[in-house]
Parts: C-alpha cells; structure tokens; sequence
C-alpha cells in the first residue's frame, strides 16, 4: 500500500469549543481591567494577585497558573525590566512611573484563556509609553496572520515586521526578546506548537479553521537577551532595558482572526 504524506497542521476546534475558550477568556479580561483599574503605587504586586484571583473565582473559574508546574501566583506580575514570569510578593511595591505587565490565565470548564496586559503606573515616561504602545500595536498587526491556509511562521513573520514598522512608527528602537514567544492552548495553556516572535515566513504546520494561539509579543528597549533570576521563575533584560508583553488567545476564522480574550 502506498503512504501519503499528510500536511501537519495545528488542531481545530469546533465553533462550541471556541465559545467555550472565549468563555475562559472573557474571565481573563475582567481579572486583567479589574488589575489595572485598582493598581496604583504604593500596592504591592501581591496586592494584584489577590486582585485577579478574586475576580476568576468568582465567577466560577480556577487560576490556570496557580501551581503551575509549581508557580506561586495567579498571575504573573513583571516590573520594569522583568520581562515575564515575575512572581507577586509583598516586596515588590509598585512606584509611579513604573510599567507593569499582567499575565493571566484562567481555567473555565475545561478549556483555558491566556491573555497579558502592559500598563504604566500614572505616568510613563516618553521612551517607557512608546515601548508599550508599540507593544499593543505589533500584537494587533500581528494577529492579523492568524487565518486559515497560513503557516505558524508567517504569523511570527507578521509579529517582526509590524516590530520594523513599530520601531519607525513610535520613534523607539525595539528588541525582541530572544527565546521566548506565544503556543498552541486549549484544555492546557501551554500546547503545541510553539510560535516565535519572528523569523520566515512560510514554515511550520498549517493554520486551519479553528486553530487557535496564545500570541505574546515581548519587546524591550535594549537587548534581546535574558537571564532567570534565582527564583527560576522571574527572566529579566541583560541590560536592565524595561520590557513589555501584550497577549491574546486568537482563533483563525472563517471571517478572519477571532480575540477569544477580549477585554470588556
């Protein structure tokens, strides 16, 4: 019998499953406004974490990183040059100025929405706001890759050159940390495959309908290195530039890219 090569591509979930994951989503976007809302300097970042966990328990969910492979918190709270997995503790209080990024997830039914959230502490200064606004932007241009007939790797080809045009559109140089970058989820938050934050186009399996994919820029005003601090947990820049992180969970549609985290 002959063997026929079959395209890999990334899992489909049905039109339910999707407003099932939207669902969870929805939850993390009223944990993630309700951060923001209350965050304020003088609040520690553990002060956040309760924050965020009342408001998934709330309605029903469990904190997806609570005990995750052994972290801490529900959520992850990264000050500065912390660029992710920075642990809430009663130490690190927020200061005015300070960028803070918000990464949450909640379990709801079954399925998981992931979703991260950048955000000045009253005012940011002028590199600081264009970091973060260039952020939001690369993750929106980014996304809009996630269709069905794409490869994963054009939606990472997608996230570095909307960083190009975000570096000529804010009027800031951007570095895209090294290493880390955006995965398949669904019942679990972290699935296969893993999604860089840029490279070529054109690799990779195949966007179906359905598909879907926590998308993460993560930018710096420096190097694109890291280090973990002893903790294990909390990566930081090399050169102690500040960073941002702005996430979304996306399914590819028949009608275009679908926030299954929207913020409302």
């Amino acid at each position: 019998m002959g063997f026929r090569s079959k395209k890999k591509m990334i899992p489909a979930k049905t039109p339910g499953e999707l407003d099932a994951m939207q669902a969870a989503g929805e939850i993390v976007g009223k944990a993630l406004q309700a951060v923001k809302a209350e965050a304020k300097a003088g609040m520690s970042t553990l002060d956040l974490d309760q924050i965020a966990e009342e408001v998934i328990r709330s309605a029903g969910a469990v904190p997806t990183f609570k005990g995750y492979q052994g972290f801490p918190g529900s959520i992850c709270a990264s000050v500065n040059e912390v660029i992710v997995h920075g642990i809430p503790d009663k130490e690190t209080v927020l200061l005015e100025g300070d960028l803070v990024s918000i990464d949450c997830g909640a379990t709801f039914e079954g399925w998981v929405g992931d979703s991260a959230w950048t955000f000045g502490i009253g005012e940011l200064d002028k590199n600081a706001q264009a970091l973060n606004e260039a952020t939001e932007y690369v993750l929106m241009e980014g996304l809009k890759a996630m269709v069905p007939g794409n490869r994963l790797t054009d939606v990472s080809h997608a996230l570095e050159l909307a960083t190009r045009a975000a570096e000529k559109k804010f009027g800031v140089k951007l570095g895209i940390v090294d290493g880390y970058g955006g995965h398949g989820i669904g019942h679990t938050m972290h699935e296969d495959p893993y999604l860089a934050n840029e490279g070529r186009p054109g690799k990779g399996p195949i966007i179906q309908e359905g598909s879907v994919l926590a998308i993460e820029p993560m930018l710096t005003l420096g190097s694109v290195d890291s280090y973990v601090l002893e903790d294990d947990w909390t990566v930081v820049t090399e050169d102690d530039s500040w960073a941002s992180h702005w996430e979304h969970t996306v399914a590819a549609t028949a009608n275009g890219p679908r926030i299954l985290t929207p913020r409302r």
